[in-house]
């Protein structure tokens, strides 16, 4: 096996970092290093995906807390 490939393999963002990158991403925070790592190593279609994932539960939960309220209210 060849070490470049093994390199390669231990640079690309684990799910988790993925994950964090997407919240950071919404919040608006991150940092140098970790940018550098998602546009170098990281697969364009995975953070597509968080991305939308993420974006879907997020207006669930802002309509879930509507509802709730609105309900409670009357």
């Amino acid at each position: 096996m060849n070490h470049t490939d093994d390199k390669d393999q231990q640079q690309k963002p684990s799910f988790g970092q993925i994950v964090l990158s997407t919240l950071a991403a919404a919040v608006g925070v991150q940092s140098d290093k970790n940018r550098e790592r998602d546009f170098k190593a990281g697969s364009f279609k995975a953070y597509i995906a968080a991305g939308i994932i993420f974006t879907a539960a997020f207006v669930a939960v802002l309509i879930l807390v509507v509802r709730t309220v609105l309900s409670n209210m009357g």
